[in-house]
C-alpha cells in the first residue's frame, strides 16, 4: 500500500510539473477536394471548358475524315467491277494509306488532348497548391491532404477547406484578369 501511495505521489509530481512546451497542441488538419475545386471555381470551370472545346474539334475533324473515308470506300466498291486490275490494286492501295493516316491521326489527336489536359490541369493544381500552402502557414495547419490522392476515406466536414481555397483561389484570378 506503501509501494502504491509512493508511486502515485511521485506520477502526479511529474505531470505536474512538466513544462507546457512539452504538451502537444491539438493537431489541425485540413483536406480539399481537387475535384470540387475544378468544378467550382471560375478558373476550373473555364480549363474545364477549354478541353471540352479541344476535345469536341478532334471529334468533328475525325468525324470529317471517317466521312471521306466511308465515301472513298463506297465509291471503289461500285467502281470495282468495272476497273482494270492494276486500277483496283492502285485504289486499294489509296484506301489502306488513308486508313492509316486515319489511325495516325486518332493517335495524335489523342496524344496531343491528353498533354493539353494535363498541362492545365498541372497549372491549376500548382496554384491550389500554393494558395494550400499559404493557408497552411497563415492558420497554422499541421497538415493539408488532398482528399482522392491521399487516400482520405472519410474526415469531419469541418476539416474540408475546399471552399476557403475556391474563394482565395477565385480572388487572385479576378486580380490576374
Amino acid at each position: 500500500m506503501k509501494r502504491i501511495l509512493v508511486v502515485l505521489s511521485i506520477i502526479i509530481f511529474f505531470f505536474g510539473f512538466i513544462p507546457g512546451g512539452f504538451c502537444a497542441d491539438a493537431a489541425k488538419i485540413g483536406v480539399i477536394n481537387f475535384q470540387k475545386i475544378l468544378r467550382e471555381s471560375s478558373a476550373g470551370k473555364i480549363t474545364q471548358k477549354q478541353i471540352t472545346e479541344k476535345g469536341n474539334a478532334f471529334q468533328e475533324k475525325l468525324k470529317t475524315e471517317k466521312v471521306q473515308l466511308d465515301e472513298m470506300k463506297k465509291s471503289f466498291e461500285r467502281e470495282a467491277l468495272v476497273l482494270s486490275p492494276e486500277k483496283q490494286q492502285e485504289k486499294q492501295r489509296e484506301f489502306r494509306i488513308r486508313v492509316n493516316d486515319f489511325k495516325r491521326m486518332q493517335e495524335d489527336f489523342s496524344r496531343e488532348f491528353k498533354q493539353l489536359e494535363v498541362k492545365l490541369l498541372n497549372k491549376i493544381q500548382k496554384e491550389i497548391f500554393q494558395i494550400a500552402n499559404e493557408i497552411g502557414k497563415k492558420e497554422g495547419y499541421l497538415l493539408i491532404l488532398e482528399k482522392k490522392t491521399a487516400g482520405v476515406v472519410y474526415h469531419p466536414d469541418q476539416l474540408d477547406i475546399t471552399d476557403q481555397i475556391i474563394k482565395k483561389y477565385d480572388l487572385k484570378i479576378s486580380k490576374n484578369s
